[in-house]
């Protein structure tokens, strides 16, 4: 038993690190494929690596495995090893992604300059969505605001918002556009929106409230075929005056379908409300952070 449960684990480690690597592939054939080559200033420390880039032609991926790896030596002191070896694989593969892809692609995979902002800030939203999704990291600025929070008391959130601004805004003096910056801010914004997207859909619950006259029917299928909890209350029918068993079930928004195509198997008259909830947390769901 104790070495199924080892094959599991390490199937499950595995299959983090290959999606972790996806995610960096995507996020890197973002960066060298339409951002860099077009000109464009993102955020973050490939930011930086791109300013670096067009001032002194030094390759991206250089820079971003040097500035992460001074800020990841920095952080050992200050902040102590809290970020393992995802971060540590992180940071090797994308600076090897970076220069790997900016070595064989020399031209903006589009022509106009807009559609490679919008282009680039989707795929590198989702790279990052994807690493963040398995509790991968890049490092980089995340890194810069945790040391800089611990003795200063401004939220993470602001303080990487802060940097990022900073980091666009200086791309101004590249070419003494205001153009330049706008380009960067869109990047910026299309690639949050969809960090928020992957990261929040893949967590996004749905509660389920059932009324039907076969409860111990659809509990059994419930528990037994759907491997779902659920919750009877007792209730009264405002109407018939009859005492009924309403379930409440909770549930990941993609297991809802299967729930519904089985209640209406079981219960084709079944009456049910389901509506998405903000969050649950406990066992089978997301765990309450201190």
């Amino acid at each position: 038993m104790k070495n199924l449960f080892q094959t599991a684990d390490l199937k499950e480690t595995l299959r983090s690190y290959f999606v972790i690597t996806l995610g960096l592939l995507i996020g890197s054939l973002a960066w060298t494929g339409f951002i860099i080559p077009a000109g464009i200033v993102g955020s973050g420390v490939t930011g930086i690596g791109t300013i670096i880039y067009y001032v002194a032609g030094v390759k991206v991926g250089y820079s971003v495995f040097v500035i992460n790896s001074v800020l990841l030596l920095a952080s050992l002191r200050v902040l102590g090893f809290g970020f393992g070896i995802k971060t540590i694989y992180g940071i090797f593969v994308i600076s090897f992604f970076l220069w790997l892809f900016q070595s064989l692609i020399t031209e903006p995979l589009v022509s106009d300059r807009f559609m490679c902002a919008i282009i680039g800030g989707i795929m590198a939203g989702a790279g990052a969505g994807i690493i963040l999704s398995r509790g991968g990291s890049t490092g980089g600025t995340d890194i810069l605001a945790m040391m800089i929070n611990k003795y200063k008391n401004y939220s993470i959130g602001q303080l990487l918002l802060t940097i990022d601004v900073i980091i666009i805004s200086s791309s101004y003096f590249l070419e003494n556009s205001i153009e330049q910056v706008v380009y960067g801010f869109v990047t910026m914004g299309v690639s949050a929106y969809c960090v928020d997207m992957i990261i929040e859909g893949s967590k996004q619950s749905v509660q389920l409230i059932i009324f039907t006259r076969k409860p111990e029917e659809i509990r059994k299928e419930v528990i037994d075929t759907l491997d779902q909890g659920l919750t009877i209350l007792n209730g009264k029918g405002g109407y018939s005056e009859e005492d009924v068993n309403v379930l409440m079930v909770l549930a990941k928004k993609k297991e809802s379908q299967a729930i519904l195509r089985m209640v209406k198997m079981v219960d084709p008259d079944a009456f049910i409300s389901m509506g998405s909830v903000m969050g649950v947390y406990g066992q089978g769901f997301d765990k309450i952070k201190s």
